[in-house]
């Protein structure tokens, strides 16, 4: 461990002790710090409960973030966790908040122990393991978005209060869709492709989903296959830094288009089965409260409005000069949230490698074709073999 880190480790480990001291009203000890990584800025730690006045879990888990962090963001993160952790234990989809501190960007979250993540599984040779873990990320997908139903004001209610002293954060994924899309156009025709009126009204729908859709839910945001851990309890999502309502298919969509990349060889041969087996399990615990996505045509048409968003989304990041300037200030000259920040979350969708990105076009592509959408699958795979022209050869 380098000095550096060790100073990160203990930093977090003496904040969270104040922060459960002061809760406790008497002395709480940390000790056994484990660094458990963390995604860029974040420092992310594992601490045994040494001395405790109260009944606390044996261990717990730190996660702590710069001082000059964004205020906006982490407010966010903590409403995400205020909200899930108020849910009944069976609905709860991840980690319980134990205590937060704004000033010094400190959470402290119940420790969720061991488990398989979801990106070893996807990678691993058992197949019916694969499967299964799939199938359950569908299920925990769906199951919490059947228990967040309705949710959506009691959400905001937290993200407001405080308003005076830090303010809202908006969400970070609209503003990201919002300014991929308006220039696709121009984007699409630079690689030699024709962004065709159906897509162009597909990339605007998406980017409404963050905001409207039929379909309202709580979602931590990246649901991709790196923030998700299979434990004995089940399926967790370990990452609300960008939680906040939405579509719901933002999500399903959202992990059909990011697990592909960590697939083994044995795996990627079943992509297609194991793509229908989580959205399969996902549509299980949703159509009951939205019927209508029992229809194959219907589902298809939200999933495929929220995939290529997303598959677009990657791209754009990946584009020389499609740059970031602009989501620095809002429409009024407001600070907003820092874009060089957002990327250094290590979102499951950002990747530098043009592969990933061009795979995730030719599975739009196959998905497309499937479902009997010839319009998108045309426009998939030209842009697929654009990308590959244009970053391989």
């Amino acid at each position: 461990m380098t000095v550096l880190a060790d100073t990160h480790l203990s930093g977090a480990v003496d904040a969270a002790e104040r922060l459960l001291s002061m809760r406790a009203g008497a002395p709480v000890t940390l000790a056994d710090a484990e660094d458990l990584g963390g995604s860029g800025r974040t420092t992310v730690v594992r601490a045994r409960v040494a001395q405790n006045p109260v009944s606390m879990d044996r261990t717990l888990v730190i996660k702590s973030l710069p001082a000059h962090e964004d205020p906006r963001s982490f407010r966010r993160e903590v409403v995400s966790y205020q909200y899930v952790t108020a849910l009944p234990n069976e609905s709860r989809p991840g980690p319980q908040l134990i205590a937060s501190d704004y000033d010094r960007r400190v959470l402290v979250l119940s420790d969720l122990g061991t488990g398989q993540s979801m990106k070893d599984l996807l990678a691993g040779n058992d197949v019916v393991a694969t499967s299964r873990a799939v199938s359950a990320w569908g299920q925990a997908l769906g199951r919490m978005h059947a228990a967040t139903l309705g949710g959506e004001e009691d959400f905001s209610a937290l993200l407001r209060r405080g308003n005076a002293k830090i303010g809202v954060s908006v969400d970070v994924g609209e503003r990201w869709a919002r300014h991929a899309t308006d220039s696709a156009a121009s984007a699409a025709a630079g690689l030699g492709v024709e962004l065709t009126d159906s897509v162009a009204r597909m990339l605007d729908a998406g980017c409404d989903l963050f905001t409207g859709g039929e379909h309202r839910a709580f979602s931590p945001s990246d649901v991709g296959p790196e923030n998700i851990m299979l434990n004995d309890a089940g399926v967790q999502f370990m990452d609300y830094e960008w939680g906040g309502f939405r579509d719901a298919t933002l999500d399903i969509a959202y992990a059909v288009a990011t697990f592909g990349q960590h697939l083994s060889r044995v795996n990627l041969a079943r992509r297609a089965d194991l793509e229908s087996a989580l959205i399969d399990a996902w549509r299980s615990e949703v159509e009951g409260i939205w019927p209508r996505l029992s229809n194959d045509a219907e589902l298809h048409t939200r999933l495929f409005t929220a995939w290529v968003l997303w598959s677009w989304l990657s791209t754009v990041w990946m584009l020389p000069g499609a740059g970031h300037d602009g989501l620095a200030v809002d429409g009024d000259g407001e600070l907003v949230e820092d874009p060089a920040s957002v990327l250094s979350h290590d979102w499951a969708l950002h990747s530098n490698d043009p592969r990933v990105i061009i795979a995730r076009w030719t599975d739009l592509a196959d998905a497309a074709s499937r479902a009997g959408d010839a319009q998108l699958a045309s426009f998939s795979s030209e842009l697929a073999v654009a990308l590959q022209r244009a970053w391989l050869s």
